[in-house]
């Protein structure tokens, strides 16, 4: 089959399909799904240091080879100043958001805040899967295994950050079934960007090293920047080594599938 038919599945699969999973983990018991959450996110943090550091960049390094790795370094940081940035302005435009609606009295503030909330997720959802459709793409147009390590990398780390989004939207004020179809429709977003990588790398295939230290680069940012963070409000030592093991076993899910791809 053609390259372009599995990346719009995969995308697909990294996009929708991890949605639709977070949707049914939210039919779990309310208590049991707040206590599987944060082992999600552990698994989801070690996938995505493993993809970063044992499969994109390798591959981007051993691509360039040794005269090129200065500039994959470049690349590696350049991509982590745009994720920063990228943050800064969502946190800014909620801000904003926040600051306008406290014109309004408390009631009005706190119903628009939290559809302001609702909006601002759908947007940000929508990039953020455009960007991991680009990785997704750059990764297939590299090699069909390192597609699948990517792929694997993103709808670990998706299905948590959808759960919560889906509550978001929930207390945004819309129904569970178009908080669900909202959250799906977003994933369509990763299609594009994954078609969007295949027409636009191709043309430019000594770009798709550098395309996949980015790629590195936004999964070292999520996982140090974004969900590290919160692993870290719970210290007591029981927890502690869950953590551990879950991120162990992440990064070792990874580096086994790495494996089998060089067999």
């Amino acid at each position: 089959m053609p390259l372009l038919p599995w990346i719009i599945l995969f995308t697909a699969f990294g996009g929708i399909a991890s949605a639709a999973f977070a949707g049914l983990f939210l039919l779990v018991p309310e208590h049991l799904g707040q206590r599987l959450l944060p082992h999600f996110i552990s698994f989801a943090t070690g996938a995505l240091l493993g993809a970063a550091l044992l499969a994109l960049l390798p591959e981007a390094i051993e691509s360039v080879g040794p005269a090129g790795a200065h500039g994959i370094g470049v690349a590696l940081l350049v991509g982590l100043g745009i994720f920063f940035v990228i943050e800064k302005l969502v946190l800014w435009w909620h801000t904003h958001s926040h600051d306008h609606n406290g014109e309004h009295d408390h009631h009005g503030h706190a119903h628009g805040h939290d559809k302001a909330s609702g909006i601002l997720v759908l947007i940000g959802d929508s990039i953020h899967n455009a960007l991991d459709g680009v990785l997704i793409g750059a990764a297939f147009l590299t090699s069909f295994p390192l597609g699948l390590v990517t792929t694997f990398a993103v709808a670990a780390h998706e299905i948590p950050h959808r759960v919560g989004d889906f509550a978001i939207l929930v207390h945004s004020g819309l129904s569970r079934g178009r908080a669900l179809f909202l959250n799906m429709a977003t994933g369509l977003a990763s299609v594009v960007g994954g078609i969007a990588a295949y027409f636009g790398l191709q043309k430019a295939v000594g770009a798709l090293p550098y395309a996949l230290a980015l790629a590195a680069a936004g999964f070292l940012y999520i996982a140090v920047a974004g969900l590290i963070p919160g692993l870290h409000r719970r210290a007591d030592p029981r927890t502690s080594l869950a953590q551990v093991i879950l991120m162990g076993l992440g990064v070792g899910t990874i580096a086994w599938a790495e494996s089998l791809t060089h067999q």
